[in-house]
């Protein structure tokens, strides 16, 4: 008998998470498992006119076992010749793209002028990397995160990348997202699901563009899954990326306390790290039942432990 589990996910957290389903999923001694990864595709950008989706190429690539470990993102063993001479012919690089990197970008913006869905073609492109799971971005329409900070409103990519989150986030816009639908076969992972995971993936520039598109929210409070987010906040502190900073500047509280106030309502299930074990009892108060264990999964073996108790029987408990 099949268990489906989906993974709403963006960034390395949400990577590394599905990642070590997939692991789980490949080893003989567990039932058949089939993974849905639901994908932010805010954070996607128009790079010397290649469309880039760098959520959903991170956990492709990670699926794949191709993904540079080291940073978190791109592809291992890359090269950077094509950068190297757009720089020379005068074009702007601070956003890096690897020479292998870019093959994927034309394939895509290839396919996406010739009139296929993104949905269709990252499902061609996971399967041209041998990838079992289902990767779904949330939607097929044109979402684009825009940051409001003390210098302005940013594009997403500007922010992150071009000025290294450095800036203090004071809002966040997901533009176009009021006339986008979710994509073909999202609701349906989200709402018949066995297990539905909110991976370690930033709250706001992760989840919330997940969330934001009309009908998943509503489908994530219906969904019959067993209902689990995994907390960022490890000790006070982001595992990775500026999830601390924005909970601070936000006006919420720098902890998996404050992380799970965000999901009140929308899942059963807050998983939390040792380290955390204090808040434990506050989560539970807000009506949540609590996990807590080693969340910082590091290498595979690591990502598949945290797998494996979420989808132990029973469900995640304390």
């Amino acid at each position: 008998m099949s268990t489906s589990v989906t993974v709403l996910a963006g960034g390395v957290g949400g990577a590394r998470l599905a990642h070590g389903f997939a692991l789980a999923a490949s080893s003989p001694s567990e039932n058949e498992l089939a993974l849905t990864c639901v994908v932010n595709v805010g954070d996607d950008t128009e790079r010397h006119g290649l469309h880039v989706s760098p959520d959903l190429d991170t956990v492709m690539y990670t699926l794949a076992g191709l993904n540079d470990e080291e940073r978190g993102w791109g592809l291992t063993g890359e090269s950077y010749a094509t950068l190297a001479q757009l720089e020379r012919l005068g074009e702007d690089t601070w956003f890096t793209l690897g020479d292998k990197d870019l093959a994927t970008h034309v394939v895509r913006t290839a396919r996406l002028r010739a009139g296929e869905p993104l949905s269709t073609v990252t499902a061609r492109l996971a399967a041209a990397l041998g990838i079992d799971a289902r990767l779904l971005p949330v939607t097929d329409d044109r979402v684009r995160t825009l940051v409001s900070t003390p210098s302005g409103t940013l594009a997403f990519q500007e922010y992150f990348v071009r000025r290294q989150h450095a800036d203090a986030v004071l809002g966040l816009t997901f533009e176009g997202v009021d006339a986008a639908g979710p994509a073909p076969g999202v609701l349906d992972a989200v709402s018949d699901a066995a297990l539905l995971v909110v991976a370690p993936s930033n709250p706001f520039l992760s989840v919330e563009p997940v969330l934001a598109v009309p009908g998943v929210r509503e489908a994530l409070r219906s969904s019959r899954a067993r209902r689990v987010a995994v907390s960022p906040i490890v000790g006070g502190r982001a595992i990775k990326g500026p999830a601390a900073q924005i909970l601070e500047t936000l006006g919420h509280d720098v902890s998996a306390l404050g992380v799970a106030r965000l999901y009140t309502g929308l899942v059963d299930v807050m998983v939390i790290d040792t380290a955390d074990a204090a808040l434990a009892a506050p989560i539970e108060d807000l009506g949540f039942e609590v996990l807590v264990t080693d969340t910082i999964m590091g290498g595979p073996a690591g990502r598949e432990r945290l797998a494996r108790e979420l989808l132990r029987p029973g469900g995640p408990h304390r």
